[in-house]
């Protein structure tokens, strides 16, 4: 197996709820050519989720569409939600790997666009839930879960203006690409229990640090201590950033970080 899986448990259901068994993958950045990585997401259908969560990034190639469709069959039938980065709009291109740890002046250097609609019909054909700047809502195993998205804020794509509300389900999850901290303090205030996020491959390169590891960058306005896995503050929803299972094509390394994908389940309070 050429990845971790991290498993995590969050309480937020009600009493006497039945456990509800979440897939959250990011950051796939996939090629035609990544078959160890192509073949190690095959496998995740064999966790059995109840629910998916892709918090993009699917794509590092103009021809990666059917390669991640190909990759992901298999979670298709389960009930989905995903939302777009950077990647799946716009091919990466080269840059100084050093200018992740430099203050973020706003500028993006982009590759050419790619067909992101195809992506989008095809999920969406198959029952996923598009949460682009938008809300919805699912139920899985009796429990309301209302839902809640942006764009890709990374791009400065995310309107939460157009999502902004008090949840009105049992429970409620937020999903963005790119944890900037505008969007989890506006899912904040709208008392949301959940944030899936990803973009931050976990720093991609992490220094040994007392206990295990610790990230140099989160490539947004998030602290670093929340680059990767399950976290909280005080009277702010749960958040579960992954680290990811790819990575551009111009920097393919990870150190003290490996390939990563979730599974969160949800359990009574």
């Amino acid at each position: 197996m050429g990845y971790q899986l991290r498993e995590v448990s969050v309480p937020i259901l009600a009493k006497g709820s039945s456990d509800i068994r979440i897939l959250h993958f990011s950051d796939l950045h996939l090629t035609p050519r990544r078959k160890r990585e192509i073949a190690d997401i095959k496998s995740w259908a064999s966790l059995k989720p109840d629910l998916v969560i892709s918090t993009g990034d699917f794509l590092a190639h103009r021809n990666a569409i059917p390669v991640a469709l190909d990759a992901i069959e298999g979670l298709l039938d389960i009930p989905g939600l995903y939302v777009f980065g950077s990647n799946d709009y716009y091919a990466p291109m080269f840059k100084n790997p050093l200018s992740y740890l430099r203050l973020d002046d706003g500028t993006r250097k982009l590759g050419a666009k790619l067909p992101i609609d195809e992506l989008d019909r095809a999920l969406t054909s198959r029952g996923w839930i598009n949460l682009n700047n938008r809300r919805n809502q699912i139920t899985i195993k009796g429990v309301s879960i209302d839902l809640s998205g942006t764009d890709d804020a990374h791009l400065e794509l995310d309107d939460y203006s157009k999502v902004a509300g008090k949840p009105a389900g049992d429970i409620s999850i937020g999903v963005t690409h790119a944890p900037y901290l505008r969007v989890i303090d506006a899912m904040k205030q709208d008392g949301i229990d959940l944030i899936f996020a990803g973009h931050t491959h976990g720093g991609q390169v992490r220094v040994p640090w007392f206990g295990g590891s610790k990230s140099l960058t989160t490539n947004c306005d998030l602290p670093n201590w929340r680059s990767r896995g399950l976290t909280k503050e005080e009277d702010a929803p749960w958040l579960n950033v992954s680290a990811g299972m790819g990575y551009s094509p111009f920097a393919p390394i990870r150190v003290f970080c490996p390939s990563e994908v979730s599974l969160v389940t949800l359990t009574s309070r």
